[in-house]
């Protein structure tokens, strides 16, 4: 069990009730603080039991160097984090409360009972009974001109003390459930360096035609391949699936390239993919299926015959293949194995799945404390990272909570010592 606090510790106030802050307030009462925990929203987790509602996807079971590389740009930002606490330790942690975890066939690591729910209430029961102290309804606001900590609450303006801070509060999706990016201009204003936040993990605009909107909207597009030139001359190249929207794309594919099709289009103003609609079948062999004779039977119905085409995918060729095309079996093939899409913006931040940019790690030292505002540190998705989905994004938080919080015991234990 963690040590309970003394009536003498330092008192350490934790903003934001998500996984890096609820990680953070642990750490810090294993460590003897008096901990005291805000949060915007009735209650805590609210994004994190979200994101489980479909299956809690914790971590990812795949070897560390492959884990590491999915953090792209910031890999040597987040690499010492999830060397002091990375996916084996997270899911002992889990086990640690009682919760089971399997790996699924993908790799990725789920509780036993798959949701988020089991999982939150064992650790919150333990916290409590640890000494943390948590404070539903309080939306911080800032310092006021005595360096105490603001918060609107229910009741009005309330104002709060503490020997240190962690901020965890989160990026700009999904403000609904707590993380509005207001921190922003607070920590803006006391010249923190914070890099824009952009949407992650995220849908993408189309220009549909009404028809195809409307027919086929919600449904995914399944075994496909998508390529895409960035501009820098990379080439990207990924197969999978993904969902058709009313004005655009989303899902898994989609998602998993969402960075790379974000800046291009930042670079650009729009961007081009092409999609293989039958990926197992050479060009050749789509040449010689179409070129068969196809009598009486429809268009329709021969590319449903000979290559398995229907649905989303033969709508697909009807929006962006003309009817000349359609007739000449080469032409045809070329657009199954190289249709042209044009993704001309990213959906808005507050539908992404999560956040790209925030503090710089530049304005921060290696225990996460912004460098002009000793006693102050950050954690979570309010920091300048990304990744995919996939446990990735979860492992990071939870080991950046981790580390903000071993890093303001180590300061507050320098300070004790400096004050002896």
């Amino acid at each position: 069990m963690p040590s309970a606090s003394l009536p003498s510790s330092p008192l350490v106030a934790v903003i934001g009730g998500g996984p890096a802050g609820l990680m953070a307030a642990e750490v810090l009462g294993a460590g003897g603080m008096r901990v005291e925990l805000f949060d915007a929203m009735p209650s805590v987790g609210r994004k994190f039991l979200l994101a489980g509602k479909g299956g809690l996807n914790l971590t990812h079971a795949e070897a560390l160097e492959a884990f590491l590389g999915r953090y792209g740009t910031r890999r040597a930002r987040i690499e010492p984090l999830l060397e002091a606490f990375g996916p084996e330790a997270l899911c002992a942690w889990a086990h640690g409360l009682g919760i089971e975890t399997f790996v699924g066939s993908s790799g990725r690591v789920f509780p036993a009972e798959m949701k988020a729910a089991p999982l939150l209430r064992a650790w919150l029961h333990r916290m409590r009974g640890a000494g943390v102290r948590i404070h539903v309804r309080h939306r911080w606001r800032g310092w006021n001109d005595e360096g105490a900590l603001l918060f609107d609450t229910p009741q009005g303006v309330h104002a709060a003390r503490a020997d240190a801070v962690v901020l965890a509060l989160g990026g700009g999706s999904w403000p609904q459930l707590g993380s509005d990016a207001s921190w922003v201009s607070v920590l803006g204003a006391r010249g923190v360096a914070v890099m824009p936040l952009r949407p992650a993990n995220c849908g993408f605009d189309v220009a549909w035609g009404a028809y195809f909107s409307e027919r086929f909207a919600g449904q995914p597009l399944k075994s496909v391949v998508l390529t895409f030139t960035d501009p820098a001359g990379v080439t990207h190249r990924r197969r999978g699936e993904f969902i058709i929207t009313a004005g655009g794309v989303e899902g898994g594919l989609i998602y998993a390239l969402s960075a790379p099709l974000r800046d291009a289009i930042a670079a650009d103003g729009a961007v081009t993919i092409q999609l293989d609609l039958t990926p197992d079948r050479e060009p050749s062999r789509v040449i010689e299926a179409l070129s068969r004779p196809r009598g009486s039977k429809s268009m329709a119905n021969h590319l449903r015959r000979v290559l398995g085409i229907d649905g989303v995918k033969a709508g697909l060729l009807r929006e962006y293949v003309s009817a000349a095309d359609f007739a000449e079996p080469e032409r045809l093939a070329a657009a199954i194995k190289a249709l042209p899409l044009r993704l001309n913006a990213t959906r808005p931040l507050a539908e992404a799945i999560s956040t790209a940019g925030g503090v710089d790690f530049d304005a921060l030292d290696e225990g996460l404390m912004i460098r002009e505002m000793p006693g102050v540190f950050c954690a979570g998705e309010m920091l300048d990272w990304e990744a995919p989905t996939g446990g990735y994004l979860l492992t990071a938080c939870f080991a950046s909570g981790h580390a903000a919080g071993r890093g303001a015991l180590a300061w507050l234990d320098a300070q004790s010592k400096i004050n002896m």
